[in-house]
C-alpha cells in the first residue's frame, strides 16, 4: 500500500488506541477539541486552498451550527441527536446566502463581503436575546444520550470516539471532492480560470457547491461543539477563534485535506501548553503562522512530503507537474 494511504490509516489507529493510554478526562477534552478543530479547519481549506476563494465567513457558518444545533435542541426541545443534521442545514443554508453575491466577485470584495457577513451573524445573534441568550449565550444545552448512557460518562469516552469517527467522515468526504473531477475542475478555476471557464468549468457552480459543501461540515462541526461543550457563546464569531482556525489552515497547508488536520493537532496543544503566556501565546502562534508561510508555502504537510520515501514525493511532484489536483 502507498505511503499515502498507510499513514492517514496508522494514524487513525493510533488515534482510537489512544484512550486506553490517555485516561483523564481533561486530556481527552484537548483531543475532541482538536477533532473539532480539524474538520472546521480542513473544510475551510476546501474553499480558500483548493477553490481559491477568500472565504472569511466559514467561522460563521460553524457559529451558526453551534446556534442552530442549540435552538432546536434547547428552545423548541428537539432530541440532540436531530441538532447535528440541523447544524450542517445552517450551515448550508448560510453558505448558500453569502455565495450567492461574491460568485462573480475576486480577492478583497470577496474577503468585505464574506467578514461582513460573519459580522451580520454575529450582531443577529446579539440582538435576538429572547431566542439566543444575546451577550451570554446559551447555557446547559441537552448533550447526546443512547437510552440513559450519557456522552459525557466515562471520561468523555463516547465523545471522544464519536468526535474521531466525525472526523474520519469529514476527511473522507474531503478527499472524495477533492479528487473528483469537480475538485479537479475547481483548482483548474483556481490556478487559471479564463482557461478553465473556456473548457466548460462554471465558476458560479463550482464555488456555490465548494461553499456549500464547506459550509455543511463546518456546521456540523459546530452542532457537536455545542452539545459537547452545552454552550453558546458569541465569541465564535470574535476575531479570536477565527485567527486560531486560519492559523491552522496557512501551518498545516491551505491546498491540502491532511495538513490542517495535522495542525490543528499541534496547535491545539501548544496553545494549551502556553496558556501561562496569556496573550503572548496568540502572538507566537502568529509569529508561526508568518515563519511558515514565508518559508514553506505549502505548509507543515510540503515539508513532510519532502521528508516521505522518493517514490511517494515523487508521484506528488508528478501530480502537479501535470496540473492535477494538490496532494490531499
Amino acid at each position: 500500500m502507498r505511503p499515502a494511504v498507510v499513514a492517514p490509516l496508522v494514524a487513525l489507529a493510533v488515534l482510537a488506541a489512544l484512550p486506553v493510554f490517555v485516561g483523564g478526562g481533561y486530556g481527552r477534552h484537548l483531543f475532541i477539541l482538536a477533532f473539532i478543530y480539524a474538520v472546521v479547519a480542513s473544510s475551510w481549506a476546501l474553499t480558500l486552498g483548493y477553490g481559491g476563494i477568500f472565504n472569511f465567513a466559514h467561522l460563521a457558518f460553524f457559529g451558526l451550527g453551534v446556534y442552530g444545533c442549540g435552538i432546536a435542541v434547547k428552545v423548541l426541545e428537539l432530541s440532540p441527536w436531530l441538532g447535528l443534521p440541523i447544524g450542517a442545514i445552517a450551515g448550508v443554508v448560510a453558505a448558500a446566502i453569502v455565495c450567492l453575491p461574491v460568485l462573480r466577485l475576486k480577492g478583497i470584495y470577496v474577503v468585505l463581503i464574506t467578514f461582513a457577513f460573519a459580522q451580520l451573524c454575529m450582531h443577529l445573534i446579539l440582538t435576538q436575546s429572547g431566542v439566543t441568550g444575546g451577550t451570554q449565550g446559551m447555557v446547559s444545552i441537552p448533550t447526546l444520550k443512547i437510552g440513559d448512557y450519557n456522552f459525557a460518562r466515562d471520561g468523555r469516552l463516547a465523545f471522544y470516539f464519536s468526535g474521531l469517527a466525525l472526523l474520519a467522515v469529514s476527511t473522507l468526504a474531503l478527499l472524495a471532492i477533492v479528487r473528483s473531477r469537480f475538485g479537479i475542475g475547481l483548482v483548474a478555476l483556481r490556478d487559471n480560470e479564463d482557461y478553465a471557464v473556456s473548457r466548460g468549468v462554471s465558476v458560479a457552480r463550482q464555488r456555490l457547491i465548494a461553499m456549500m459543501a464547506s459550509g455543511a461540515l463546518a456546521g456540523l462541526a459546530g452542532a457537536y461543539y455545542a452539545l459537547y461543550l452545552r454552550v453558546a457563546s458569541p465569541d465564535i464569531f470574535g476575531f479570536g477563534l477565527m485567527s486560531l482556525v486560519l492559523s491552522m489552515v496557512l501551518v498545516g497547508g491551505a491546498a491540502t485535506v491532511y495538513g490542517p488536520i495535522l495542525a490543528a493537532f499541534l496547535l491545539t496543544f501548544a496553545t494549551e501548553a502556553m496558556i501561562e503566556l496569556g496573550a503572548w501565546r496568540f502572538i507566537i502562534v502568529s509569529l508561526l503562522m508568518i515563519l511558515v508561510v514565508r518559508f514553506a508555502p505549502g505548509g507543515l504537510f510540503s515539508i513532510l512530503e519532502r521528508l516521505a520515501p522518493k517514490r511517494w514525493a515523487a508521484r506528488a511532484a508528478a501530480k502537479a507537474g501535470d496540473g492535477g489536483v494538490p496532494a490531499a
